[in-house]
């Protein structure tokens, strides 16, 4: 049974239990129907209306059962399946929804409702005995188009129905509701259950909140579009109602814009999947976004019409609609019509600089590159979105900390998510632009709203130890106007600009420099590009590298060994740390201490490592360490055999101090399994039997991690040899 309300009503957390109310989906429910009653009663409709003035008339069973309903997939249920221990008279609550009218029995009009609801077997049986020659081999949706093609869905809807199957009425209504609240299609309020269970924030009652509509025309259209989106994505083969594009309503507001354009793009790829061009075209047209302007103009030049492909695309550039169409409008000007052969995309990844990483950080690109950076003498910091988040958030941070919701589980404030802010903090904005012009006058600005502020939530960024650090780097290295230029655009548009970032941040004395990082085979977005050439309008240097993967002998590896308390669950503790620091295929480094665990060492454990309570009696604590542990693993490649033990144990240690851990891994176990197949065990005891390598006192940290780094050689002298060789890695 699939009921958004029928999950576990109790969940772990840490130890304890949290228990949820009897009838706790009820008071969800009638929470989110007094929440919109209050901040949405301007742009309900009389439907909707009707129902929250109607649904409090109902018997307390009959709520919860049409509430229970609303939680379960679909809209029409056997009544034979009705089974819910809180509900006195499951008949009588029945009965009193169907008197009502609340409920009904299935008609034509729910014929998809219907087949959606029974199993193949059922459908193939009524097909058997009504439809000559059906083959017992297809599945259920091929059996469901036969329905629907051969088949009265009147005289089938009242055969399988019967007494049994009802229909919940008002599903639309529900929907709507729902939507106001949410802004967006949900199959349940399963939000509110997680937020009792502690699993997510919600904001209190008592916050602020303004609606997301200004009128019911402006949120009906926008519902119009969000549901026509939602239903297609979910059953395409139903949704032939939305598939014409004269036949919608003309889009009010911001978000129904965007909606409409991600439902023209979704009409149109599904027009061409089933041999369309005519009805892709014309869906295509209707989108304002560069997707729709590329497939029109293909699919037009694809028939022969380079005529009105040319017309569409002087249309987009006359008067483009967004941004992205008139970028995309420039390019394919040139492509299609000014014998250019690449896209300017292309063009921009193709010309980028290559650098060579080791393959073992395949996976990582990013940290391959700012590693490379790195032993350039550069500073080298990943930021991708969060750095410009963090720097509009902080500038506008009154405006924005004092700004409302549209509901409890928004966390962007409204101005950001509704993208009125430009215009609403008009004045205020012109101010701080020009704060931005004044680098110490910014940088104190900053550090005063930082130091007042930190860790406090916000809907904008994440705070993170380094946030103002970098930001005041920034700030002091920038080009003159080039933060005014990002700001103001952020300002303009911060739901469209908050994504597509750069992934790193260059920093070499008073020198900034932004770096997006593809490997090979990636595809640069043109939400990327675009803030490339966003940054370099603003003054900045930003470009893109490529890495190649290879084997780099300048690759620095740490293989590390822990030894613990045990060998699971977070209780555990590390008692001893032993790690070698490689680089050009020889030892460093050493490092090795004993820990003080914090915790008793069980019996069997010391029998193992050989390792005391007394010889950790007045051994450090992994808080002592931690700061010369981390300098020793900077910039390297994590290695251990069996590593996600090792690197698990590590990272437990550092966030009991509140502090993140993150480092590329390597495997010594894996590797060895992958060149040298057909041992007999790949335990490190065993390997180090079969390819002669000293283990002296295996169970202590340093001597394990020391025959790890020998099984290290052994690899990439293999991977090597395979490089050497042409040969993949």
């Amino acid at each position: 049974m699939a009921d958004g309300f029928d999950q576990s009503e109790t969940v772990a957390r840490g130890r304890a239990r949290v228990a949820l109310p009897e009838r706790y989906y009820l008071e969800h429910f009638c929470e989110m129907l007094t929440f919109v009653e209050q901040h949405y009663g301007a742009v309900l409709g009389p439907d909707a209306a009707a129902f929250v003035a109607a649904f409090p008339t109902l018997s307390l069973d009959e709520r919860c059962l049409y509430t229970r309903l609303v939680g379960r997939r679909g809209r029409v249920f056997r009544r034979s399946s009705l089974a819910y221990s809180e509900i006195d008279d499951i008949d009588t609550a029945t009965d009193g929804l169907l008197q009502r009218r609340w409920l009904c029995a299935p008609e034509s009009e729910h014929l998809d409702d219907v087949l959606a609801l029974m199993k193949r077997g059922e459908i193939l049986a009524w097909l058997r005995a009504h439809v000559p020659g059906v083959a017992r081999s297809l599945k259920k949706a091929d059996y469901a188009a036969m329905v629907r093609e051969h088949c009265d869905r009147a005289a089938f809807v009242a055969a399988v129905g019967g007494a049994d199957l009802l229909v919940r009425r008002h599903t639309e209504v529900v929907r709507y509701l729902a939507f106001l609240y949410f802004g967006e299609n949900r199959a349940g309020l399963a939000a509110f259950t997680m937020r009792d269970l502690g699993l997510i924030r919600a904001r209190r009652p008592s916050a602020d909140y303004e609606p997301r509509f200004a009128d019911v025309d402006e949120a009906q259209s926008c519902f119009f579009y969000a549901t026509a989106v939602a239903d297609l994505s979910q059953a395409p083969q139903s949704a032939g109602h939305i598939a014409d594009p004269t036949q919608w309503p003309a889009p009010i507001g911001t978000a129904a814009l965007k909606l409409r354009d991600r439902l023209a793009l979704a009409i149109g790829r599904n027009a061409e999947r089933a041999e369309n061009p005519t009805l892709a075209v014309a869906a295509y047209r209707v989108g304002a976004t560069g997707d729709c302007l590329q497939s029109a103009v293909r699919l037009l030049i694809a028939s022969g019409d380079r005529h009105e492909a040319r017309a569409l695309i002087d249309a987009a550039l006359d008067a483009p609609r967004s941004d992205d169409e008139r970028v995309v409008a420039e390019d394919l000007l040139a492509r299609k019509f000014g014998a250019k052969r690449t896209s300017a995309r292309t063009d921009c990844l193709r010309d980028s600089e290559i650098i060579d990483a080791d393959q073992s950080l395949l996976g990582c690109p990013e940290e391959a590159v700012a590693a490379h950076f790195k032993r350039q003498g550069l500073q080298a910091v990943r930021v991708e979105n969060r750095l410009w988040r963090a720097l509009f958030g902080l500038i506008f941070w009154d405006e924005l900390n004092g700004a409302a919701t549209h509901s409890p589980f928004d966390a962007m404030p409204a101005p950001l998510a509704d993208g009125s802010f430009g215009r609403r903090y008009a004045d205020t904005v012109a101010v701080k632009l020009g704060l931005c012009d004044d680098p110490s006058a910014l940088v104190r600005a900053l550090t005063k709203t930082a130091v007042a502020n930190y860790g406090k939530s916000n809907g904008v960024f994440r705070w993170r130890s380094d946030t103002l650090e970098l930001l005041v780097d920034l700030v002091r290295a920038a080009p003159s106007g080039a933060i005014r230029h990002v700001i103001a655009a952020l300002a303009e548009d911060f739901v469209g600009r908050r994504h597509g970032w750069p992934d790193l941040l260059l920093i070499d004395g008073d020198r900034v420099e932004f770096v997006e990082v593809k490997a090979e085979g990636d595809q640069l977005r043109r939400s990327q590009w675009q803030r490339l050439e966003l940054l370099k309008a603003a003054g900045f240097e930003a470009r893109i590298v490529r890495v190649r993967w290879t084997v780099d002998p300048a690759q620095c590896f740490v293989v590390v060994d822990v030894e613990t308390t045990g060998g699971r669950g977070e209780h555990h503790r590390v008692t001893e740390l032993g790690a070698v620091r490689v680089r050009d295929g020889q030892i460093v480094a050493r490092y090795q201490t004993l820990l003080h665990p914090q915790r008793a060492i069980p019996p069997a454990i010391s029998r193992l490592t050989g390792i005391t309570e007394t010889m950790v009696a007045q051994a450090p604590t992994f808080a002592e360490i931690a700061d010369d542990f981390e300098r020793f693993l900077a910039d390297a490649i994590f290695v251990a055999h069996n590593v996600a033990f090792d690197y698990r144990f590590v990272r437990q240690e550092f966030a009991r101090l509140g502090r993140s851990f993150r480092a590329p891994k390597l495997c010594t176990c894996a590797g060895m399994r992958r060149f040298f197949p057909g041992q007999r065990s790949y335990s490190l005891r065993a390997l180090c039997d079969a390819f002669q390598i000293p283990l002296r006192q295996h169970h202590r940290a340093l001597c394990d991690a020391e025959a790890a780094t020998e099984l290290l050689f052994l690899i990439n002298d293999k991977r090597a040899e395979l490089v050497a060789a042409g040969e993949a890695v």
